[in-house]
């Protein structure tokens, strides 16, 4: 019996060991995705995003695109603009002739935002070391991330990097009520000259639009 338990425990310890090497290769990995974005003047992503919930029967495609220069974003998506000028966060709505403008609390950690989106994974989850796959060529390299909170919506989420590159192919939520949302990168391109009012809302441009201040 003591024989027994021995191999159990050698085995259990092994196995919490190759565990605790995954965790730090797939942490590794992230933080040399973090040093390649921080290391870009400005970057362009055209993407895809897919909504996904078979219980529920749903099914949405939508495409955007977003150019990113340090925490600064003009992001367009599903038929809704958003710039951030650094101080002020301003959203399109040409459908309902519609700009709401508010202002942009530095102190709100929780705040989900375009800028954030290569570099959310680096706190709050426990990282775990997942498949390698060829994709149209490109070896990408996923790894899995459970969020440490209890109240996260979210039961998982798999990050695709390529492992050229060190850029993100795609990224898969996994919520806990089946709901699964993949936004996958179509295009990449980094330091692309920009005008010097990428960034800057022109309130002139929308003449006939209602304008709601919150800010």
């Amino acid at each position: 019996m003591n024989k027994i338990v021995k191999i159990a425990f050698v085995f259990l310890l092994g196995l919490s060991t190759l565990q605790a090497q995954n965790s730090q290769k797939a942490k590794a990995l992230l933080d040399d995705v973090s040093k390649k974005v921080k290391s870009y003047d400005n970057i362009m992503i055209d993407f895809k995003y897919a909504l996904n919930n078979q219980k529920e029967n749903i099914n949405q495609e939508s495409k955007g695109n977003v150019t990113l220069k340090g925490n600064l974003y003009n992001l367009n998506f599903m038929g809704v603009s958003k710039i951030f000028d650094g101080k002020k966060i301003y959203t399109i709505v040409p459908e309902d002739e519609e700009i709401s403008i508010s202002k942009y609390d530095e102190d709100d950690k929780d705040a989900i935002t375009p800028n954030k989106m290569l570099t959310f994974f680096n706190s709050g989850y426990k990282y775990n070391w997942d498949i390698l796959q060829n994709i149209k060529g490109r070896k990408i390299q996923y790894v899995k991330l459970v969020p440490i909170s209890s109240r996260d919506k979210r039961k998982e989420i798999l990050i695709g990097v390529d492992v050229q590159t060190k850029n993100i192919y795609n990224l898969i939520e996994i919520g806990k009520n089946g709901t699964r949302t993949t936004l996958t990168v179509n295009s990449f391109k980094t330091n692309q000259p920009l005008s010097k009012n990428h960034f800057t809302f022109t309130e002139s441009k929308y003449p006939d639009y209602y304008i709601n201040r919150l800010d």
